[in-house]
Order: C-alpha cells, then structure tokens, then sequence
C-alpha cells in the first residue's frame, strides 16, 4: 500500500517536472538516476533519500522545500 505523502511528494515532483517541460528521462539524465526510479518515486513507490530529493530539486531549479507542497 502506497504512503499518502510518498505520493503527495511524487506528484508534486511530477508537476515540477512536467511545469519545466521534461520527460522522466530527461529529469533522470539530469539527475544520474534511472527512469524507473524517478517513476517510482513519482508514483509514491520509493521513498527518495535526501541526496535524491537534492538531486531533483536542483535539476529542476526550485527550492527542495517546495517538493513538500501539496500539488495544485
């Protein structure tokens, strides 16, 4: 069963992303991740370490702490 907030977090990665105009494989490229992980994390599957969420946040030129938002 999937964690709300995981998933709270996940969509509000995927609307960052998306706002940006990226595919998961860019965002992954950018991030030296795989896209299967930024999809599970984007699902609310994984939960990211800390170094992750720095990774994304700064691939995708926000603050980290908007990746805690609830999505709009």
């Amino acid at each position: 069963m999937k964690n709300d907030k995981l998933l709270i977090l996940g969509q509000r990665i995927r609307f960052e992303r998306l706002k940006k105009g990226l595919s998961q494989e860019e965002l992954a490229e950018k991030t030296d991740l795989s896209r299967r992980a930024i999809s599970c994390i984007e699902c609310g599957v994984n939960d990211p370490k800390y170094t992750t969420l720095l990774k994304i946040s700064e691939a995708l030129d926000i603050n980290i702490s908007n990746l805690f938002l609830k999505p709009l």
